[in-house]
């Protein structure tokens, strides 16, 4: 292996510091001879796609037939500025017919041999497609394109007509050659142009096709650019991968060597390569109608659209004035803002599969935390929570009657998401009747670490010895947290009917005045002796009654206890 290297660097170094040509060849060559290399012909009527790395001049030769009087160049760059000039040499002589060179010779070389006069006949520097018209020069004449791109490496497709008139190799467009926008919504963009009127003519003779592509960077002037747009995103993660894996040997920095003291290269792509380029587009609309509409498109983005006119028969292309468009936004629910301590009723009418509310909280204090409490009043709804910060999801729970407490740590805001799913089956209701409510309320929680502690138990017990025809003893248990707990009495028919609801989601904002029998604070450090008790006095022998206990902490919403029914004795 290590022979092999040092005999590739011997014959490189030799290339480049040994010995000249013989002098035979020298003294036979005069100064401004053209090396033998390949020569590129650029045939008439047929498009040649040549390869212009940069900073190399690439030469293309033609003549032209004894009684053309008129001639035409086109010259169409792909997605760089290029440099163009088109020149004629002529003999005054014409070439003999018997060379005795000791060197073989191209038909170019014959020309720069004899004596004659070169003449610049136009020149062009830009990116946009360029095409010279004007008289032929002297019989004995050879024209020669040179082509050089000075940023980077790229293609151009060089046309050569015979002749005076329209050649039809290029797709002709109209005289209106924009793209119009008919509608954008919010996955969709509609648009329309101008047919073309050879599309019109010729559609029965020649196989054009419309192409339209997007991209969300920019427009592309034509379709070679949008090409190598494409064939460049895609490639960009294949390139990485091949310079990590390319192991360096002498022979390809050899092989460039040899390779760039040629500047006639022409690495010529035919219009048939051209067609099965047009088939890998991926075209969002393609075939001869003048309206395409764009879905699949993400809200709220700009997007830019191409059309390209193909002709498929000559692997030529027109590009109309691309257009630019920004999809519609998402429908932005509206957005609640909860204040500190606020309780929110959120109800959900009936109708429907699924209903959803939107809220927001910005808890106080530099620890940032809070406390989120839940109840819903509708046992046969089912209600989810989902408590989301700068779009990253926090928590997601289902809420019932029993209350649900959410712990909010960290965030500055909290976006807080309640739907209803509409599962069970639809009852009678009265027009206009709420289907669901959730009882919801947001603080802010000063020097706390976490969720505060509830009941064991929600049950409320009553003792029958102390039951007396004025009075009834209540028990339920508390928690460790000093509290405020308030009773609250109604009185039952003679029927035993209530006359006010006691639902769990109903706090003491919904009771009368009246109806609070005492309030009392509470705490116990040890959980399992947390149970505090209450004498209720004042009323009536042999009625019944319906006690409720209600816990009223300073955060979160106030947590019902089970109603309790009691009847007090009629005799004492």
């Amino acid at each position: 292996m290590m022979a092999a290297m040092a005999w590739h660097l011997c014959l490189a170094v030799s290339l480049l510091c040994g010995t000249p040509w013989p002098q035979g060849h020298s003294a036979l060559a005069p100064e401004n001879e053209v090396p033998l290399r390949p020569t590129a012909w650029l045939p008439d009527g047929k498009v040649t796609t040549m390869h212009l790395p940069k900073g190399r001049t690439r030469r293309l030769y033609f003549t032209l037939k004894k009684k053309v009087a008129m001639m035409s160049v086109t010259v169409s760059p792909c997605d760089l500025p290029i440099e163009w000039t088109l020149e004629a040499r002529t003999l005054k002589d014409k070439p003999p017919k018997s060379l005795h060179w000791s060197t073989k010779k191209s038909m170019p070389e014959v020309w720069w041999r004899g004596p004659g006069t070169k003449a610049k006949i136009h020149t062009y520097t830009g990116n946009a497609m360029n095409t010279y018209t004007g008289p032929s020069y002297a019989p004995a004449s050879i024209y020669i394109v040179r082509l050089r791109s000075r940023d980077q490496d790229t293609r151009a497709t060089v046309y050569l007509h015979e002749g005076s008139g329209t050649s039809w190799a290029f797709p002709q467009l109209p005289s209106d050659s924009r793209v119009h926008t008919l509608g954008v919504g919010m996955t969709s963009v509609t648009l329309s142009w101008a047919p073309s009127a050879p599309l019109k003519r010729l559609h029965t003779h020649r196989s054009y096709d419309y192409c339209v592509l997007v991209n969300r960077k920019h427009n592309y002037r034509n379709l070679c650019a949008a090409q190598e747009g494409i064939r460049k995103e895609r490639e960009k993660d294949k390139k990485r991968e091949k310079d990590k894996q390319r192991k360096v040997t002498v022979w390809p920095i050899l092989k460039d060597w040899w390779w760039q003291q040629w500047d006639a290269d022409t690495e010529l792509q035919s219009p048939a390569a051209l067609r099965d380029d047009y088939g890998h587009l991926q075209c969002v609309c393609k075939g001869t109608e003048s309206v395409c509409t764009v879905s699949e498109l993400v809200p709220d983005t700009q997007y830019y659209f191409d059309v390209f006119l193909i002709d498929r028969l000559n692997g030529t292309s027109a590009a109309y004035t691309g257009t630019f468009a920004q999809t519609h936004e998402e429908a932005r629910p509206a957005i609640t803002p909860l204040r500190e301590g606020e309780l929110r009723w959120v109800t959900f009418r009936d109708g429907g599969s699924t209903s959803g509310e939107f809220f927001s909280f910005r808890p106080r204090g530099w620890q940032q935390s809070g406390l989120l409490t839940l109840q819903s009043c509708e046992s046969s709804e089912k209600i989810n929570i989902t408590v989301s910060s700068k779009g990253k999801e926090l928590s997601s729970q289902a809420v019932g009657e029993n209350l649900a407490q959410i712990w909010l740590q960290g965030s500055p805001s909290y976006l807080i998401h309640l739907e209803k799913e509409g599962t069970a089956a639809p009852r009678q209701a009265a027009p206009g009747v709420l289907k669901a409510s959730v009882k919801m309320q947001a603080s802010s929680t000063y020097h706390r670490q976490g969720i505060p502690s509830l009941p064991s138990t929600l049950q409320i017990k009553s003792f029958n010895r102390l039951r007396s025809c004025e009075s009834v003893t209540l028990a339920w248990m508390g928690t460790e947290e000093r509290s405020l707990y308030c009773v609250y009495r109604q009185r039952l028919g003679k029927g035993g009917g209530k006359k006010g609801g006691t639902a769990p989601c109903l706090g003491p904002e919904s009771r009368l005045d009246t109806e609070r029998v005492l309030c009392k604070y509470f705490q116990e450090l040890n959980p399992r002796r947390a149970v505090t008790t209450a004498v209720i006095g004042g009323l009536e022998p042999g009625v019944a009654y319906i006690f409720d206990v209600y816990l009223m902490r300073r955060w979160g919403i106030p947590i019902k206890y089970s109603s309790k029914t009691v009847r007090t004795r009629k005799e004492c």
